[in-house]
């Protein structure tokens, strides 16, 4: 943290014009001085946020507004300084209050970024990640499933023995999870930026795609357009069971995951509505060959309403390699 960027800098400074540009510029030193933890591909978690915005009103009534946040931040109800929370995860567990809330109040964009509590529980039990082990959401809002993989081996076998790796199409959405990550702790994570399907950015050294012991994910469902052109020809073989429709892209995430999945040890959550179960052309023909490999361990029914944005019923499905 460069100390010109520390909140107590900006506090002393608070009765100045220009609080909003110190702001700005306190986020941009952060952002400089913790490297890939908080950028990625040229961009950068703050990247979309301002506090010099006009949206706060002009420059004297901004200037307002921002020094009586500062005061009120400065407050001893606000002081997180481990001297007075001791070990408690309070900004880490604010932050993922915020988000849940926003999920809440989110509508059908919620689902995009935020699966609930009681689902990401079910799937870290089912799936029994242990020290050591790669876990992969290709799919990963803000990464809050990945995160309970983790905090399943922590609480579990009292090691941070894990590596978190995730992708997200969605920038504003993926600036979520590189911040999460940094608040929780998570140091050893790699978040992507990008679409999954059309351009997976979770490669080895070859350039081919990398594979991991757990493989989770709560991903759009039915997703319209999700690059049925490109993956008719998909240079990593991710389709050879079958190209999923052009309207319904569910099965394409099904496929890149089980794609990356390590041979003998690779387990595999996902999140999918119904139709996955029952729908036929191309789904049902690659829904067979998964069965026929043995592939397919459980279907878990979810309730509907269970999920923010949409109240169709869902189900997970448990595959192993």
């Amino acid at each position: 943290m460069p100390k010109s960027a520390s909140f107590y800098a900006l506090y002393e400074r608070r009765h100045e014009l220009g609080n909003g540009e110190r702001i700005d510029q306190a986020l941009h030193a952060i952002e400089e001085a913790n490297g890939t933890k908080l950028k990625d591909a040229g961009k950068s978690v703050f990247q979309d946020i301002s506090f010099n915005t006009d949206r706060l009103g002009e420059e004297k009534q901004k200037n307002t507004i921002l020094r009586q946040l500062l005061e009120d931040f400065a407050g001893e109800d606000l002081n997180l300084k481990p001297s007075r929370v001791g070990t408690l995860d309070v900004i880490g567990n604010a932050y993922e209050y915020l988000i849940k809330n926003f999920a809440a109040s989110g509508g059908q964009k919620a689902g995009e970024f935020y699966t609930p509590p009681e689902v990401s529980d079910l799937i870290a039990e089912l799936l029994d990640p242990q020290p050591g082990d790669t876990i992969c959401d290709p799919a990963c809002g803000s990464g809050s499933l990945l995160m309970k993989c983790g905090r399943k081996i922590v609480s579990g076998h009292d090691s941070r023995n894990y590596a978190l790796f995730g992708q997200e199409a969605i920038g504003s959405t993926w600036s979520l999870a590189k911040m999460n990550m940094f608040l929780h702790g998570e140091d050893n994570h790699k978040i992507e930026w990008g679409d999954t399907i059309r351009n997976p950015k979770l490669l080895d050294k070859n350039g081919d795609l990398m594979l991991f012991d757990i493989v989770t994910a709560n991903p759009p469902f039915s997703l319209d357009k999700w690059g049925h052109d490109e993956a008719e020809n998909d240079k990593f073989g991710r389709f050879r069971r079958g190209v999923p429709p052009k309207t319904k892209g569910d099965y394409a995430f099904i496929s890149h995951m089980i794609e990356t999945l390590k041979p003998g040890t690779g387990r595999m959550g996902v999140v999918v509505p119904h139709g996955v179960l029952f729908r036929g052309s191309s789904e049902g023909k690659i829904r067979q060959k998964l069965i026929d490999e043995n592939l397919l361990d459980a279907v878990i029914g979810l309730p509907e309403k269970l999920f923010y944005g949409t109240g169709i019923p869902a189900a997970i499905l448990i595959f192993k390699k």
